[in-house]
C-alpha cells in the first residue's frame, strides 16, 4: 500500500486561541493518539520570551487539545552542534508540527542552508501534518513578506526567497496571513499590516506565474497533500489571486489542487443582486464583529491578571455577558467563546490558589529572613543591630518573642482585626 502524503494547515491568526482548537483536533485524530507533536521555535529564537511562546504552546495543546507535545529548539543555525543534531532528530520523529509568531524573514535566515525544510518536507511526504500560523506561514511560500522590514523600519517595498513548502507539491503561491487585519484604526493595515495600495505594489514585483493566498484572521487553509485538495475552516475567508484574477473561498468549501493551477474566474460580486449582503457574508460578518469582541476581552482579562485583578473580573463579566447576548445567534461560535471564557476563568482559580491566603502568609517570607538577620548579629554580639531589627518589626504591628524553644512572631491583635 502506497504511502500516504500529509498535510500543511496555513492558519492566519489565533493558532492557540479556542477558535483554532477544532482543527488541531482533526489534525490529530487523523495521525492517531499515539502522533508525536513537536513545536519549532525557530520564528521567534531571537525574542527574549521564546522559551515562554514554547511553554504557551505545549501547555494549550495539554489542557485544550489533551495531546502532549514537545519542543524542537532551533532558535538559530549558530546554536552548538549537538543542540542543532537534538533539533534534526526531532523533526525526523514529528507527526505534528506547529510554529507560529515570530519573524518571517528571521526564520527565513535560519532555516536556509540547514537540514530542518528537507527533513520537514520528508515528514509530510510520509504523512505528518505542518501546522504554520502568523510569521510561519508566510515562510512557506515562493516568497515571503518581511513585514517588520517594510511596516516597522520603513525598508522599501521587497519581496525575499522562501522555503517554498508549498512548491514540492506543485503550488506555486506566497502566503499571506492577516489578510483581514484592522489593527490600525486610523490607517489601513490589512493584507498583513501592508494596506491595499503598498500592497498592490507589492503584487506587481511577484513573477507572473506566482499567486497570492490571503488568509484572514482566525482561518486555516488546510493544505491535503494526500487529497490534492485545500479546504477552509474558522471563521473568515480564504483570498486567492493570481494573475489579475481573484477568488474568495469560504468555511467548509473544498478547492482541488488542479483548479488552483487552472485561470480563475472573475471575482464574485460581494453583495447580492438586490444590493444587500448575502446571508452567507452576513454571517461572516457578525462572527468575524463576534471574535473581534471576544479576543479583546481576552486580552484585557489577561492584562488585568498581570496588572489588577479588578480588571480581570470585569473582563470576565464583560465576556459572560457577550456571550449571552450572543447566544441566538450562532451556537457553534458561542460554544467555542464558551471555551475562552472557562479558559479565563480555571487561569483566575489558578492565580488565587496560587496567591496567599492570608497577611500572615503574605508577611511570612520577609519576617523568616529578617529574623534570621536578627539572629545573625546575635551571633555576632551585634545587639543594637538585632534590636533594631526587632523594633523595626514592632512598628509594623509584629511582635518578636524569645522563647527557650526559639524566636517566634506574631501579629498584634490590631493588625489581625484589619
Amino acid at each position: 500500500m502506497p504511502q500516504r502524503k500529509g498535510m500543511i494547515v496555513l492558519i492566519g491568526s489565533g493558532e492557540l486561541t479556542a477558535t483554532m482548537i477544532e482543527v488541531h483536533k482533526e489534525a490529530l485524530e487523523r495521525l492517531g493518539s499515539s502522533a508525536r507533536a513537536f513545536f519549532l521555535d525557530t520564528p521567534a529564537g531571537f525574542q527574549l520570551n521564546a522559551d515562554q511562546l514554547s511553554q504557551r504552546a505545549t501547555e494549550y495543546f495539554r489542557m485544550r487539545a489533551g495531546h502532549p507535545m514537545r519542543v524542537i529548539s532551533f532558535k538559530s543555525k549558530d546554536i552548538p552542534a549537538l543542540e542543532a543534531e537534538q533539533a534534526f532528530r526531532d523533526m525526523k520523529e514529528a507527526d505534528y508540527v506547529l510554529a507560529g509568531p515570530g519573524s518571517p524573514t528571521y526564520a527565513v535566515r535560519q532555516l536556509q542552508g540547514t537540514p530542518l525544510p528537507g527533513i520537514l518536507l520528508q515528514r509530510i511526504e510520509r504523512g505528518a501534518c505542518f501546522a504554520a500560523a502568523s510569521a510561519a506561514a508566510l515562510t512557506v511560500g515562493r516568497f515571503t513578506l518581511p513585514v517588520y522590514e517594510i511596516y516597522k523600519v520603513g525598508q522599501s517595498l521587497h519581496w525575499v526567497e522562501g522555503l517554498d513548502l508549498l512548491g514540492h507539491f506543485g503550488l506555486n503561491l506566497v502566503v499571506v496571513p492577516h489578510w483581514n487585519n484592522a489593527e490600525g484604526g486610523t490607517h489601513d493595515t490589512r493584507f498583513c499590516f501592508m494596506g491595499e495600495e503598498r500592497f498592490k505594489a507589492l503584487e506587481t514585483m511577484l513573477p507572473p506565474d506566482v499567486g497570492v493566498l490571503g488568509l484572514d484572521e482566525h482561518t486555516a487553509c488546510i493544505v491535503d497533500i494526500d487529497r490534492e485538495e485545500i479546504s477552509i475552516k474558522g471563521i473568515g475567508t480564504v483570498t486567492l489571486r493570481q494573475q489579475g484574477y481573484e477568488r474568495v473561498f469560504s468555511r467548509g468549501e473544498r478547492i482541488p489542487f488542479r483548479d488552483i493551477a487552472e485561470r480563475p474566474a472573475k471575482v464574485v460580486p460581494t453583495e447580492s443582486a438586490a444590493g444587500k449582503p448575502s446571508p452567507e457574508r452576513a454571517e461572516n460578518a457578525w462572527e468575524a464583529h463576534f471574535w473581534n469582541a471576544v479576543h479583546s476581552l481576552e486580552a484585557a482579562f489577561h492584562k488585568g491578571l498581570a496588572d489588577d485583578a479588578r480588571d480581570a473580573i470585569n473582563a470576565i463579566l464583560a465576556l459572560e455577558g457577550l456571550i449571552w447576548k450572543a447566544k441566538q445567534e450562532n451556537a457553534e461560535a458561542v460554544s467555542q467563546a464558551r471555551e475562552v471564557f472557562r479558559e479565563c476563568a480555571v487561569l483566575l482559580g489558578m492565580r488565587l490558589a496560587s496567591s496567599p491566603q492570608s497577611r500572615l502568609e503574605c508577611l511570612a517570607p520577609l519576617v523568616e529572613e529578617l529574623l534570621a538577620l536578627r539572629a545573625l548579629f546575635r551571633e555576632n554580639n551585634q545587639w543594637r543591630e538585632a534590636d533594631a531589627v526587632r523594633d523595626c518589626l514592632k512598628r509594623v504591628d509584629i511582635e518578636v518573642d524569645d522563647t527557650p524553644e526559639g524566636c517566634r512572631w506574631r501579629l498584634d491583635a490590631g493588625l489581625r482585626k484589619t
